[in-house]
């Protein structure tokens, strides 16, 4: 990860995406009880999906509420410092969480961001949708010359 801040001072960090099938907002501790219904009842699906295989997220026994308070939080205050940027996905009709969306600098020196994100197994098939809108949305509307993110 490089010195240089990860979205320039000058860039306006896009607010939300709105698709007619779903639409991304920052995640925030607002949506702590919709998140963790979310996620938690999808483990096994997110394990599986591209870009989660081989990580320790999310935990195979779950988390308290609390808990996925603080990591809320923690999303919201890289959000707000401009060193990250979670956005969670939600239904346009309802309102319900259905995923998340994760853009923080990419620890490889080729790539400026690295991307990845999840749907709730109920919604499986919207995983290849939010790849293909985030994809188009972050070569359009954001500052990043390249970014890795696990292909549907």
């Amino acid at each position: 990860m490089s010195d240089q801040p990860f979205v320039p001072d000058d860039f306006t960090v896009p607010s939300h995406l709105a698709t007619p099938r779903f639409r991304l907002e920052p995640l925030g501790p607002q949506h702590n009880a919709a998140d963790h219904a979310a996620w938690t009842g999808s483990i096994e699906h997110i394990r599986a999906t591209p870009g989660f295989r081989d990580r320790k997220w999310p935990p195979v026994d779950g988390m308290t509420l609390e808990a996925n308070l603080a990591d809320l939080e923690r999303h919201a205050d890289d959000f707000a410092r401009r060193s990250g940027f979670t956005y969670t996905v939600l239904d346009p009709a309802t309102g319900d969480v259905i995923g998340c969306v994760y853009i923080y600098p990419s620890r490889r020196t080729d790539h400026d961001a690295a991307v990845s994100s999840w749907v709730r197994a109920d919604r499986a098939e919207l995983d290849v949708p939010v790849y293909e809108a985030v994809t188009a949305w972050l070569s359009t509307h954001w500052p990043f010359g390249s970014i890795t993110y696990h292909p549907r």
